[in-house]
């Protein structure tokens, strides 16, 4: 038989029935068929299954092809299958049923030496809560799917993954220094006690150097009927920069919710459903500079002074664009930094036209597309670079300045 014609055709029907296959598999698939012929059933079912599945989600679906192109029927669900396939002697006999000694051994028709369990005794198998693992390659190329594409497995798999990320925040300088052996300023004390050693003859100087602190991050995510496609993710866009950073987490609509407190307990899934339960507007209308002027109003507002603020919106206001500039320019003056994530911005041919974006856009140091995991991962790392994101002077607004935000605040 033509094995490249045979490996084509059964990958082909693998990715059919929702087998993620590599694109190199059938050229594997065909230079193991040439190099180690199989005998069997069985030695060609592990060829196959070593050549073509990588994802052990995947087994179930495999099984399911390979009975039915070399079998009678379709094999069993997983959950009750042997882990290894049943096993045929080269003339096409079955082999004989296993043996006491043989029988709840994991791997026990496996065609190599397996290890036996930590845990002697047969168990019964829990249904299991934990997400499949992806490759490197599947997540990058799920990263980059829109939203609306992705279902919610996969979107709580790449919202773990975003919040492995681990970003390096930018940090502020504060009052205090520290004492170290470079720096500009001379620590008197600890220059003193050493004195006492040399006949108070301050031969050794204690330098002092300024200390600096992780830069506070406050992210607002619109979860409008507008943004209901990107209400999951920015979800777990707060998750992660609660995860790395003190943080203050708003969700707003037609009004603000709190729920940093809702994300940094549990696991992804749990916290993502109880942010989600928090907010009981979501899907409606937006009010961006109403809930603006209610943050900024609220005790939360000191949050708010010399933090870097992340605005995940589409722009669309119910607000007049006149009411829109008051607040972000309110906001922009207290802030150290502000970064708009515009899921819109990605798409070809795009300008801030709308009434609510085009206001508030001179009051941002950036505006970034945030339409896959992809972009959410520029926008975190967007954040961390202070430096090439900062505008020295300020921006023009309205003929007037605004200033850069302290940066001892």
């Amino acid at each position: 038989m033509d094995r490249a014609a045979f490996a084509i055709g059964l990958t082909e029907r693998l990715r059919a029935h929702g087998v993620r296959v590599d694109l190199d598999a059938a050229a594997t698939l065909s230079r193991a068929l040439a190099v180690a012929p199989p005998s069997g059933l069985d030695g060609l079912y592990w060829t196959l299954r070593v050549c073509l599945v990588r994802r052990r989600c995947d087994l179930a679906a495999f099984d399911s092809v390979f009975a039915a192109v070399f079998g009678d029927g379709v094999p069993e669900d997983e959950s009750t299958a042997p882990l290894a396939a049943p096993r045929s002697r080269a003339d096409g006999s079955p082999d004989p049923a296993p043996g006491p000694e043989q029988e709840g051994t994991v791997g026990a028709g496996l065609p190599w030496v397996t290890l036996p369990p930590a845990s002697g005794g047969p168990q019964e198998s829990a249904p299991s809560t934990t997400l499949p693992e992806l490759l490197p390659s599947e997540l990058e190329a799920l990263a980059r799917a829109p939203f609306d594409q992705l279902s919610e497995t996969e979107t709580a798999q790449l919202g773990t993954w975003l919040e492995r990320l681990g970003p390096r925040l930018p940090r502020r300088r504060v009052r205090r220094r520290a004492a170290g052996r470079s720096g500009h300023g001379v620590a008197l004390r600890p220059t003193l006690a050493r004195a006492r050693r040399t006949g108070w003859e301050p031969l050794e100087l204690v330098r002092t150097r300024p200390m600096t602190r992780p830069r506070r991050v406050v992210v607002l995510c619109d979860v409008s009927g507008s943004m209901r496609a990107q209400a999951s993710a920015y979800v777990h866009l707060m998750r992660a920069f609660a995860l790395a950073v003190e943080t203050e987490a708003f969700a707003f609509g037609t009004r603000l919710t709190r729920l940093t407190p809702l994300l940094r307990e549990g696991t992804a899934e749990a916290a993502v459903a109880r942010a989600t339960g928090a907010v009981d507007d979501r899907f409606s209308g937006t009010r961006i500079a109403a809930n603006l002027r209610t943050l900024l109003a609220s005790r939360h507002g000191v949050a708010v002074r010399g933090a870097v603020v992340v605005v995940a919106s589409d722009g669309w206001d119910g607000d007049t664009p006149e009411a829109m500039t008051a607040a972000m320019e309110r906001l922009r003056r207290r802030a150290h930094r502000v970064v708009w994530a515009n899921p819109r911005a990605a798409a070809p041919g795009f300008e801030p036209t709308v009434s609510g974006m085009a206001a508030a856009l001179p009051f941002c140091h950036a505006l970034l597309p945030a339409h896959t995991f992809a972009a959410l991962k520029d926008v975190v790392e967007a954040v961390a670079r202070e430096s090439s994101l900062s505008r020295s002077g300020g921006r023009q607004a309205g003929g007037g300045v605004v200033p850069e935000g302290d940066v001892d605040s």
